[in-house]
């Protein structure tokens, strides 16, 4: 039976990333039909190994994909830092049964393609969401009723509204915003994935683990079954590289991590070749919505990754852009408007605080001695209460998650009932034995 859309005229979604995919999702679940247009020649996902809050896990609820991301994650004990001159632990947050309860969902690990891949086969089942590659964005243009979307070396396309879910170098950014090229951070990553045989032993924990040094830090975790280890390197440098996304030998990584104890460089010796990334980030700003075209994710308001956060930001924009939508009934100039009220805070305190989350992995000298004072012996309840604002995900988020549908709710209860009702006489006859043994 075909499913009749709210909307004729499509809601363009410019990005096929993991937050674009999740606006795409959650406005499909509302009946809004959606054309989610991607520059690349398929869709995909770079990168490799992701941090999961339980925020994040609250959104694959909402979306209905909770249960598949679960199966394919890896959940971790705990989040630990770790001094990387001394070996000390300085942070401990244990994330088992007392974190979950606490938050509602559980701290794991996954691969960004487990994630995208759960998110894609969502949109290609709706029958309201039409997914074209080779379709990058360029600009927009406002008309009656909507917007008008140019497409490099395609038509224009009609729609009733616009998100700019393309990236850190938005195009529809510099229409609402204009602020050019983001900025150099002076920070770097090179990444590695290792195979389980090649981690050494005294390091395969279940644990979001952070080895902290003077202008470095270093990640490791396990992916995919614990078949993988994920590490991500990162220094602090005055100058940037020009290349992104390609290799860089151990005679360019290895110098600039050799403060470090011998402990974790065993690690960092072990890839014969890593990734080398440059990470930039925007300052946030004050308004990134024009009329029915909004922005997400990095459009919107990118991030260094030091809180692990990007993604779960954007997935959490996505779903908050979709109940906007159906409680405004598709006026998506007002729903955008009430989107970005409810999320730019919260979104800037992200942003903000990663930045200062770098200072704190990276101290050096006295600064290291004071981080690692103000930690040490830390109580797992004064981390959770620390850590509220940012894993106890919104209400808007929270309600999201579709009610199952009337017939299945009702064959549900039915089958409850017919169970309850079996099982009762049983009960009643155990119960009526007993005084007489």
């Amino acid at each position: 039976m075909a499913i009749k859309a709210r909307n004729e005229k499509p809601v363009v979604v410019a990005g096929g990333g993991i937050g674009g995919l999740a606006a795409a999702l959650g406005l499909a679940q509302r009946g809004f039909r959606v054309t989610v247009l991607e520059q690349a020649h398929e869709f995909g996902e770079i990168g490799a190994g992701i941090q999961l809050g339980p925020n994040a896990f609250h959104v694959f609820d909402a979306l209905g994909v909770g249960a598949l991301v679960k199966k394919n994650a890896v959940m971790m004990d705990r989040i630990q830092l770790i001094d990387g001159l001394t070996e000390e632990r300085i942070i401990d947050i244990p994330t088992g049964r007392a974190f979950r309860s606490r938050f509602g969902n559980p701290y794991a690990v996954i691969h960004r393609a487990d994630i995208h891949s759960a998110m894609l086969e969502g949109c290609r089942r709706s029958p309201l969401v039409e997914l074209h590659t080779h379709s990058k964005v360029t600009g927009f243009r406002h008309e009656n009723n909507g917007v008008s979307v140019d497409v490099a070396g395609r038509e224009r396309i009609h729609a009733l509204a616009l998100v700019g879910a393309d990236g850190l170098r938005s195009a529809v950014r510099q229409q609402i915003v204009g602020d050019g090229e983001p900025p150099v951070s002076g920070h770097m990553c090179y990444r590695a994935v290792l195979n389980l045989g090649d981690m050494p032993k005294d390091l395969r924990w279940p644990a979001a683990t952070l080895w902290a040094g003077p202008n470095t830090h270093i990640v490791h975790y396990p992916l995919r079954g614990w078949k993988l280890f994920n590490l991500v390197a990162t220094v602090v440098r005055d100058t940037e590289i020009a290349a992104h996304n390609e290799q860089a030998s151990p005679k360019e990584v290895l110098p600039l991590f050799e403060h470090n104890c011998d402990k974790i460089m065993s690690l960092m010796r072990v890839p014969k070749v890593f990734r080398r990334w440059n990470l930039r980030f925007r300052e946030p700003v004050g308004n990134w919505t024009q009329g029915p075209v909004t922005l997400l994710g990095d459009a919107a308001h990118p991030m260094i990754q030091y809180y692990a956060q990007g993604a779960c930001m954007a997935m959490e924009d996505g779903v908050c852009l979709a109940v906007m939508a159906e409680r405004n009934n598709g006026d998506f100039a007002k729903a955008f408007k009430e989107y970005q009220d409810l999320r730019l805070a919260r979104t800037a305190r992200v942003q903000l605080s990663a930045q200062m989350l770098g200072r704190i992995y990276h101290a050096g000298g006295v600064e290291r001695l004071v981080r690692n004072d103000m930690y040490r012996g830390q109580k797992p309840q004064s981390y959770y209460d620390a850590l509220e604002w940012i894993y106890q995900a919104p209400d808007y988020i929270v309600s999201a998650k579709l009610k199952p549908k009337r017939k299945a709710a009702k064959k549900a209860a039915s089958t409850k009932a017919a169970v309850k009702k079996a099982t009762k006489p049983a009960v009643k006859k155990k119960a009526a034995k007993r005084p007489a043994r």
